[in-house]
């Protein structure tokens, strides 16, 4: 088996799922891990599959094929066992402005921190008016990296940008 990764991004609509599922069923794949979101009207996804090798080329011509779908791209995954790495997990909450994800990222980049997920949701504030940003972020750092530092580093940030981030 083979492993890919599709990123699919087209007009939301009912069954879009449904069709590339039946696609990836019907060249023998299995849909293994994904993330699927509707965005602004815009269906986005991105699914691990894993399928016969030489069933491979036929399912990334299927998939271009489909109704409805603007992008899809298929890369290969990787076998490779991942290194020895911690798990951090943060949470961010403030008001929202540009660039709250530009210096979260930056400064989990400058300390080897690898983002695995991340989330993110801006919405109306109860209360004070405005939008909120919300975000939870869950990063990989390697077995050397000191965790107490990206944490000292994180307050800074927090600070700095104005929002609350709790390291988990």
């Amino acid at each position: 088996m083979t492993t890919l990764v599709l990123t699919v991004v087209g007009s939301d609509r009912s069954g879009i799922v449904a069709a590339v599922a039946d696609v990836v069923a019907t060249h023998g794949g299995n849909w293994e891990t994904s993330q699927l979101a509707e965005l602004a009207g815009a269906f986005a996804g991105i699914v691990e599959v894993s399928v016969p090798a030489e069933k491979a080329d036929a399912l990334r011509a299927a998939l271009s094929g489909l109704d409805g779908l603007h992008t899809v791209a298929v890369q290969a995954g990787t076998d490779a066992a991942p290194a020895a790495r911690q798990q951090l997990v943060l949470h961010v909450l403030g008001n929202d402005h540009p660039g709250i994800v530009r210096e979260l990222s930056a400064a989990l980049s400058a300390q080897g921190v690898s983002i695995d997920r991340m989330t993110t949701e801006t919405k109306d504030a109860a209360m004070a008016g405005g939008r909120l940003f919300e975000a939870t972020v869950v990063a990989a750092a390697p077995a050397g990296v000191d965790v107490a530092a990206v944490a000292d580093e994180i307050e800074r940030l927090a600070a700095e940008i104005q929002v609350d981030i709790t390291l988990d």
